[in-house]
């Protein structure tokens, strides 16, 4: 797919996710607690995150009709094809319900298993982060950098920690005490998407998490690479979109690595 071509996919998608980001919004503070699902412990659904997710899937189907679909909440059925659009319709859907108002809508297509354009919309601010292969990140329009910075003092860390399993979470606090040591401040805001979209605009210097899936991060790793920053995951072994993610400047990545090397064995990766 040429650039030219990237770029039109990318604006048509924006415009899809903006009618997502739209119902989304309109519904804050409309759910009952009745309307609420766990599908499993600390995750949780509603008809707003189905009903963003329906939207997505029919404008992004008229982009690209032979386009096969990964969604979170399984709306349309799973069949692999050579373009696949990757949607988390609700990304933050605790922080939704709680009236925290910190979530997004995010969007990646994948051809051939490349990543080559994603949109992340920030529902309560509007800002539109966007990106395709080989032609930039932008937020409303504007090309963005990860930061300039190459100490990790000067800079925040986000990240997360897992929601279903938190058996093994002591292992994860050495870590923790490393970049609460080493940097400026940590943050835990409860949106993979936008941790990455700050990492790419430089408003974190890095973001690392585990046990995600490729919704949560599939935008916003293309939004980071295509930002000039770095992404890969707790070892040389997973795939970043399927597990494990760490996303920072190239100058700052050996230093958050340290930190992460400092994740005890036992943690399960996937």
């Amino acid at each position: 797919m040429s650039l030219g071509n990237l770029m039109v996919k990318m604006a048509e998608c924006l415009q899809v996710s903006r009618k997502a980001a739209k119902f989304i919004k309109s519904n804050i503070g409309q759910v009952q607690s009745s309307q609420i699902v766990e599908k499993e412990r600390n995750s949780l659904v509603s008809f707003v995150d189905e009903g963003a997710e329906k939207i997505l899937v029919a404008g992004l189907a008229e982009i690209i009709p032979d386009a096969g679909f990964v969604t979170e909440e399984g709306t349309v059925a799973k069949e692999e094809k050579s373009a696949m659009w990757i949607i988390d319709p609700l990304d933050g859907t605790t922080n939704f319900l709680l009236g925290i108002p910190h979530f997004a809508v995010s969007v990646a297509l994948k051809v051939d298993n490349e990543l080559i354009l994603g949109v992340i919309i920030e529902v309560n601010s509007g800002d539109e982060f966007t990106c395709y292969k080989n032609g930039g990140a932008f937020l409303n329009g504007f090309p963005i950098r990860v930061t300039s910075e190459t100490n990790i003092a000067n800079v925040a860390v986000a990240t997360g920690f897992p929601y279903a399993d938190r058996s093994d979470v002591e292992n994860y606090f050495p870590t923790l005490s490393y970049f609460l040591k080493n940097t400026r401040d940590v943050r835990r805001f409860g949106s993979a998407s936008l941790d990455l979209a700050f990492v790419a605009c430089g408003r974190y210097g890095a973001y690392y998490e585990n046990r995600l899936s490729v919704w949560d991060v599939a935008a916003g790793i293309l939004l980071v690479k295509e930002a000039g920053g770095e992404v890969r995951s707790y070892s040389n072994f997973e795939d970043p979109m399927e597990g494990s993610v760490v996303a920072a400047s190239p100058e700052l990545m050996p230093q958050v690595m340290k930190g992460i090397s400092l994740i005890k064995e036992g943690v399960i990766l996937t």
